[in-house]
């Protein structure tokens, strides 16, 4: 019997982010998390937009802004390239 739990789903400018994401080199994963109807990144933020929150032991968390509100992401890096790839994803907006 499939486990049931919080589904989280996101839109196609999203999925098309997240794949960007996992091609940089010296990341090893990305975690999906929860989603936050009805918030936005900011005024000009469009869909698909990515905002580094902060470094973390394993990675760095992050947002995506959806259709429909905010989309928490956590990139699992290799270590010592977190710097490296949040200047990446910066240098996108």
């Amino acid at each position: 019997m499939p486990s049931r739990g919080r589904h989280q789903t996101t839109s196609k400018e999203c999925k098309s982010a997240m794949k960007r994401i996992e091609a940089l080199a010296g990341v090893s994963g990305l975690i999906i998390g929860r989603s936050y109807g009805g918030k936005s990144l900011s005024a000009g933020s469009s869909t698909g937009s990515v905002r580094i929150q902060r470094k973390v032991p394993g990675g760095l968390k992050a947002v995506t802004q959806t259709e429909k509100g905010l989309q928490e992401i956590f990139i699992r890096t290799e270590a010592g390239a977190e710097d490296a790839i949040a200047k990446t994803i910066r240098s996108w907006e």
